[in-house]
């Protein structure tokens, strides 16, 4: 009886450490927490080539040799609803840099609206398997994500989460003054 009571309580207590974690549930997207990480030069590793399918259904690939601004959103993040203005606003701003979306897990009609709603001009990518070539450079499921790519086509700075006037300003600055 003794015995069968340990059992019971080890049992218990091994239920209590799985984390609750449903296997759903590592499939969810969460919001970064604002973290600016900027790369030095040394470190900075190459950017995938960024071409494919665009959500108004042309074909584009990012150019090399300016600096470039890559954001990973969808329009049923609350964050990237909230910095869409931002980036609008700083992409008329920085007319020089690229500015480049990549939608991720989204209706495209739902993008399109969100690209009207916000008048973003510069395109964004459809192709989820684009994320797949910045393994280990953004953090996994954390939109929205924004990476700041430099002359030579790596990556200079990531932003994890909503973006400020200031925080990208600063990096696009930084960045183009190398």
């Amino acid at each position: 009886m003794k015995r069968l009571f340990f059992v019971a309580i080890s049992l218990l207590l091994l239920t209590g450490c799985t984390g609750g974690v449903s296997a759903k549930d590592s499939n969810s997207f969460v919001a970064g927490n604002g973290t600016v990480t900027f790369i030095k030069e040394s470190a900075r590793k190459s950017a995938p080539a960024l071409s494919g399918k665009s959500l108004d259904g042309n074909q584009i690939t990012l150019a090399q040799g300016s600096v470039a601004v890559i954001n990973v959103w969808a329009s049923w993040c609350a964050p990237c609803r909230a910095e869409a203005p931002t980036l609008s606003a700083l992409s008329s701003k920085y007319k020089e840099v690229n500015f480049l979306g990549i939608l991720t897990r989204d209706n495209p009609a739902n993008a399109q609206a969100f690209v009207r709603r916000f008048e973003i001009k510069y395109p964004t990518l459809v192709d989820d398997r684009v994320l797949l070539g910045f393994r280990g450079q953004l953090v996994p499921n954390a939109i929205p994500s924004t990476l700041i790519i430099d002359k030579k086509g790596r990556v200079a700075a990531r932003i994890s989460g909503e973006i400020t006037v200031a925080s990208l300003s600063k990096l696009i600055e930084q960045v183009q003054g190398e």
